[in-house]
């Protein structure tokens, strides 16, 4: 469980750093300079600009990872003694971290918002607010949970993953909520996440009939 947890971060991260913290900190100059021309409809502008950008780009990793897990991980750790088996447990943190990706993308453009106001205690506070939450639904899931269903302890590791994605997403809407109140509404409108989600969707079924 060790080494599958040294081994799924290195694939979760893949789109984390280039979609995420390349926009993230691609905009943080722009947003800074906003704020000093008080021009808080350009800042949320940019805001809601960045998530579109990182939303078109994420969502279909997301789907990737949760549906071809075992596929990246095999092509890229299988050999020696790491196994199809090790792979396909490997798909299974990843699924868990899936669920929280869009939310940790997003969330760091927010807290570069926050930034940008010259606010560095919001996106710490939230951040404690993840970390408790992530610690708190870890333990159930990776503890409690496996004996409660009667599968293997070693599984318990997925659901540290999932634990980490709710906490990513309770994070979001708290940085969502308070900056939206500081500089009028933002976040990814409805219409255009179904259409990511719907439009990655096929993608996969298409793979799945061509394999």
């Amino acid at each position: 469980s060790v080494s599958a947890m040294a081994s799924a971060p290195a694939i979760y991260t893949l789109p984390v750093s280039p979609f995420g913290l390349s926009v993230s900190a691609a905009a943080l100059p722009e947003m800074s300079g906003a704020v000093g021309r008080d021009a808080t409809h350009l800042l949320r502008e940019r805001v809601n600009s960045g998530l579109r950008q990182i939303a078109f780009l994420v969502v279909p990793s997301a789907v990737a990872l949760a549906a071809l897990g075992d596929v990246v991980a095999a092509a890229l750790f299988q050999t020696g003694r790491f196994t199809a088996e090790d792979a396909r447990y490997v798909w299974g943190i990843l699924a868990g971290s899936s669920i929280g990706l869009l939310a940790t993308t997003l969330g760091r453009l927010y807290s570069s918002t926050f930034y940008a106001l010259r606010d560095t205690r919001t996106p710490l506070r939230y951040a404690l607010v993840h970390v408790g939450v992530a610690t708190a639904l870890g333990y159930i899931a990776a503890i409690i949970l496996p004996p409660a269903l009667g599968i293997a302890p070693l599984w318990g590791t997925v659901g540290l993953t999932a634990a980490a994605s709710i906490g990513g997403w309770v994070e979001l809407i708290l940085l969502r909520r308070t900056l939206s109140r500081r500089i009028g509404e933002t976040g990814l409108p409805t219409s255009l996440s179904l259409r990511l989600w719907s439009a990655a969707t096929p993608d996969y079924f298409d793979f799945q009939q061509f394999s």
